[in-house]
């Protein structure tokens, strides 16, 4: 549908609203505005998003004249071609449904810590989206995680606002849109996002902006089967010490296995190597706090460069059974977020 490549302009009660989508998702977003002559319109998005860009001035006046969409600001006019508003699709929205409310910098915070382990295909496409599952843990509140298969984030936040337990699966795009939206906002922003969620739509509002989603079906994976609970090696260690290390290995790995071993020595350092055919061996020692008894193992070092980024600490504590179960990675004093690593098996 080539309507969809516009954005819809609609003018009413002193309101401009832009509404733009691609059946899945939408977002609508809320505009104060002067208005002569109520009326709608879309234009290509790219392109008057391209051209408003460029302008210096706060205010537009935009008029639709003979098919073609006039915007005048300070020193300039133009004019872009579009196409009727009767042609562009009804966005649903939802009435009822589970209502919570929750911290905008929480939120976005969370999505970014967990989204990076996202799996990037839909061949199981309830994983392809992130999960929400809304006071479904004794302390309460909204769990985020998302994984790929090969390693796993989960997240943990307040919500000021809302008993019902709920869990459902949001798109990857959804989320991914709404940290966005979130992130985008720096000018007196709302403190906090309102969601409303059934059993098949997602609607957000935050700032102004509107965001109308479907949902993924299907269930999760019951992913918390496969946390530890006992682990025999644990490591104190500084992220970005730590990170250095990884990432000097991360040059000395063979592509597409990207291979770094870790070996943890009780007397208070962790040997840090990998070797690549191409382009030679390396070998560094972090001295650290080890506790339990020596351990290997060997992990993807962009999957663990990804957990260790995402961590708003100095220290992670590394949690290890040995080299054939999943490694647990935690940010000091922090018990909100977890993410786990599953091992390279040699």
């Amino acid at each position: 549908m080539p309507i969809l490549a516009n954005v819809l302009i609609k003018a009413e009660n002193q309101t401009a609203e832009i509404v733009a989508t691609n059946l899945e998702l939408a977002v609508i977003a809320h505009l104060p505005a002067k208005v002569d002559v109520p009326g709608s319109f879309t234009v290509p998005a790219r392109t008057l998003g391209d051209y408003i860009n460029l302008l210096s001035g706060d205010k537009v006046e935009i008029e639709v004249i003979n098919n073609e969409l006039s915007v005048t600001s300070d020193r300039s006019t133009t004019k872009i071609k579009g196409t009727s508003a009767e042609d562009f699709p009804v966005i649903p929205s939802a009435q009822d449904g589970k209502g919570y409310l929750v911290s905008a910098e929480e939120l976005k915070n969370g999505l970014s810590q967990v989204l990076s382990s996202l799996a990037k295909n839909d061949i199981r496409p309830e994983l392809s989206g992130v999960y929400f599952g809304f006071n479904t843990n004794e302390e309460k509140g909204l769990t985020m995680a998302a994984t790929d298969s090969y390693r796993l984030a989960e997240k943990k936040i307040k919500l000021l606002q809302g008993d019902d337990e709920f869990k459902t699966i949001v798109p990857g795009r959804t989320a991914g849109e709404l940290h966005r939206v979130i992130s985008l906002i720096i000018s007196d922003p709302e403190k906090n996002v309102r969601i409303l969620v059934n059993d098949n739509q997602l609607v957000v509002h935050y700032n102004g902006v509107q965001m109308v989603s479907r949902l993924v079906d299907g269930s999760y994976p019951d992913y918390r089967q496969i946390i530890p609970k006992q682990f025999n090696t644990t490591a104190e260690v500084n992220i970005s010490e730590l990170t250095k290390e990884i990432k000097a290995a991360s040059l000395f790995t063979t592509t597409g296995v990207n291979a770094v071993a870790m070996k943890f020595e009780t007397s208070g350092k962790i040997v840090i190597s990998s070797t690549s055919t191409q382009t030679g061996e390396y070998r560094s020692e972090l001295n650290t706090d080890v506790q339990g008894e020596e351990n290997n193992i060997w992990l993807n070092h962009r999957y663990l460069l990804d957990g260790l980024s995402n961590m708003r600490t100095d220290k992670a504590t590394i949690k290890v059974i040995n080299a054939d179960n999943p490694c647990l990675v935690v940010p000091d004093k922090d018990e909100s977020l977890l993410y786990i690593i599953m091992p390279i098996r040699q």
